[in-house]
C-alpha cells in the first residue's frame, strides 16, 4: 500500500526558511508526478507546486514563485519543498500528494495519494 510521509513542518519567524520532505513507500513504481498543496483554515487545498519526475517540469503557483523550489530524488522517491522568505500568510497545513501512473492529476487537484499533511506557521 502506497504511504506518503511528510516532514519538516515546524514554527518560524517571518523572512525564515522550512525544508519539507516527503516519503513515498510501497509503489510498485517510481512516481509520475509529485506535488505539494496546502490549506487555510476553512478553506479547501489548493496547490503549491508540482513536479513531473520524468521531464523535471516544475508548476508553481503566483503566490510561492521565486520564494518556494520543489525538487525530487528519483531514487529515493522523495519529494522536497525548501521554502524561503516565508510570510506569515504561509501559515498552513502543507500536504503531499503524488501520482504513480499518467497522467497527472496534481494541478486537477485530485491525486492518487496524499500524505497526512504537517503544519507549517510563519509567525511575524
Amino acid at each position: 500500500q502506497v504511504q506518503l510521509v511528510e516532514s519538516g513542518g515546524g514554527s518560524v519567524q517571518a523572512g525564515g526558511s522550512l525544508r519539507l520532505s516527503c516519503a513515498a513507500s510501497g509503489a510498485t513504481y517510481r512516481s509520475y508526478c509529485m506535488g505539494w498543496f496546502r490549506q487555510f483554515p476553512g478553506k479547501e487545498r489548493e496547490v503549491v507546486a508540482r513536479i513531473l519526475a520524468g521531464s523535471g517540469n516544475t508548476y508553481y503557483a503566483d503566490s510561492v514563485k521565486g520564494r518556494f523550489t520543489i525538487s525530487q530524488d528519483s531514487a529515493k522517491n522523495t519529494l522536497y519543498l525548501q521554502m524561503n522568505s516565508l510570510k506569515p500568510d504561509d501559515t498552513a497545513m502543507y500536504y503531499c500528494a503524488a501520482d504513480f501512473r499518467p497522467p497527472c492529476r496534481v494541478l486537477l487537484g485530485t491525486p492518487g495519494y496524499w500524505g497526512q499533511g504537517t503544519q507549517v506557521t510563519v509567525s511575524s
